[in-house]
């Protein structure tokens, strides 16, 4: 499990400039994928450079996926909790990719992750994969310049430490029961089976 100190609060250094409009209308939006009317939401606070968090999107999310989602019993809600530079870059690209890509954009950079963090260049990297999500390179450059989109992302991961006392990655909050670190896919299924059973 990796430990956050604090919140990262870095707005990428020389990449900022005068905000500019990002791709997406509503980049705050949401990240969900299931049912909006699921009885049980699945909260996920999650940083794109965690090893831990892609784990858990490699092994356990398709399980979860084809058994909670998929089934209408839950849905999934991603909340951005970046643990550093790499991650916040990212973070803010996903916000700008259109809202119906954007979870597979992030389950990519899940997949791929160890590509991309571990290049001489994450950001040339990153502008590849947001390119095959449609992303253009206009777009991104304009994106990492964006001001207030980095702000929001940081003041919601302040917020996710506030409400939930989220300190690491990743962690799962289901029925107001938090779960942190990689957990067993039968963890999660206890925690959603008894979230359901509150909601009958």
């Amino acid at each position: 499990m990796i430990q956050a100190v604090a919140v990262v609060v870095i707005l990428l250094g020389g990449a900022l400039g005068a905000p500019r409009p990002s791709a997406a209308a509503d980049p705050m939006s949401e990240t969900t994928i299931g049912d909006p009317q699921a009885p049980v939401t699945i909260l996920e606070f999650s940083s794109l450079t965690c090893p831990h968090c892609a784990a858990f999107h490699r092994e356990t999310m398709p399980k979860i996926k084809e058994t909670y989602i998929d089934t209408g019993k839950a849905r999934l809600v991603y909340r951005d909790f970046p643990l550093d530079r790499a991650a916040l870059a990212a973070a803010v690209v996903s916000h700008c990719v259109d809202p119906a890509r954007r979870f597979g954009f992030i389950e990519m950079l899940y997949r791929d992750q160890a590509a991309w963090t571990q290049s001489t260049d994450p950001l040339k990297e990153l502008k590849i994969r947001s390119q095959l999500a449609g992303l253009s390179e206009s777009d991104f450059n304009a994106c990492l310049e964006n001001k207030a989109l980095i702000q929001a992302i940081q003041q919601r991961a302040q917020e996710a430490q506030k409400e939930y006392g989220i300190n690491s990655t990743p962690s799962f909050v289901i029925g107001g029961k938090k779960l942190t670190g990689e957990q067993s896919f039968e963890a999660f299924s206890e925690a959603i089976d008894a979230a359901s059973a509150k909601t009958r």
